[in-house]
Order: C-alpha cells, then structure tokens, then sequence
C-alpha cells in the first residue's frame, strides 16, 4: 500500500522498495543508525538516503550549525543516527492503510494529537502555504497573510512553532540574503506534503 501511495511522486520502483521498508521501520523505531538503513538496503543506502531526504521524508539527526533541514549532516559511520519528521509518521500510517498519499489527512491527525483547538484548519492552512512557496520556501509574512485569511491570524507565532514541530516547515537560517531579501524569517515547506 505504501509503495503505491510513494509512487504518486516518486518514480524509481526499486528505491520505492528500499525506501518503504525504511519508512516502515522508522515510523516503528524512531531513530535508527546507519547500520541499520544498510541492513535494509544494502548498497542502495546513499542512493535511498539522498532520494529521502530531497522530499525530506528521512534526516540525519547530527547537523552543522542549527537543528533546520539544510544543516544536517549525513554520515555513513554505523552509528550515525536518522531520524523522520513528525508529520511523515502520520503519513506513513496513514498511507500503510488507504494506499493513499493523503497530506490533509496526516495533518488532521497530527494536529488534533497537539491539541491544536484549530486542528480542522490545518490542512486549508498548509495547501495554501504550499500555493504560496517558492522553490518549497515560504516567510513569515506568508504564513501570517494565510492564518489571516483562515482568521488565525492572532497565533501566528505560536502556530509556526507547531508547525515546526510537526515537521511541515522548518527555519531556514542559511541564506541571510533570502531573509533579508524576504524582510523576514524564511521556512522550508516539506514538499510531500504539497504533491
């Protein structure tokens, strides 16, 4: 079921197979090591951890400077550690029973489990998000012209740290230039969540 769901976006048969058997696991374990992907899948494990972490369904946990997506830091040794974003354990169990890619409902799921009181609104909010990002970037501006419109709009802050949290967006602290270009902070928007 997994696999079908994966392959809406994603067109390698063979590392769909490697990458399901991953994402089962993880959504099982948690975190797990280097050793434990290569155990899964063999000498495709590069080939699968690079095809993960284009659409940001798998991340190294070590990083280079901060905690957002673009700073992690892969490494092959066996005890390197891996790690899923919240919300892609929601869509994996969710895929595993419908065979569906079904973004709106993982973010039902997951925003409910929060305790978000506006957790019926969070799937409007993130495919508008998604409407709005370039190149899978959004600014705060954005999300606060989105939370308006979705009349939201006086928790903007504490709903970017929940949508942080549950793995939908994460800091781009990177690039000064594309925050001051934007005139304020920039977020990554996971881009499974917009296919």
């Amino acid at each position: 079921m997994l696999e079908k769901a994966l392959a809406k976006f994603i067109d390698d048969e063979e590392l769909i197979t490697y990458l399901v058997q991953i994402l089962v696991c993880m959504s099982h374990k948690g975190r797990v090591t280097f050793q434990e992907l290569e155990r899964l899948t063999g000498d495709n494990v590069a080939e699968v951890l690079l095809l993960a972490d284009k659409w940001r369904l798998i991340l190294p946990v070590s990083t280079v400077k901060t905690s957002s997506w673009e700073d992690r830091l892969f490494q092959s040794n066996s005890m390197a550690l891996y790690e899923m974003p919240n919300i892609v354990k929601y869509m994996v169990e969710e895929a595993l029973k419908t065979g569906c890619w079904d973004p709106g409902q993982a973010i039902l799921k997951i925003f409910k489990d929060m305790g978000e009181r506006e957790w019926i609104s969070m799937p409007k909010l993130v495919k508008k998000l998604c409407k709005k990002a370039k190149y899978s970037v959004v600014t705060a501006i954005q999300i606060k012209e989105v939370c308006n419109e979705l009349n939201i709009g006086d928790r903007v802050d504490s709903l970017i740290a929940e949508l942080k949290g549950s793995g939908v967006i994460s800091p781009k602290l990177g690039s000064i230039a594309e925050v001051l270009r934007a005139g304020s902070p920039v977020y990554e928007v996971s881009t499974y969540l917009c296919v």
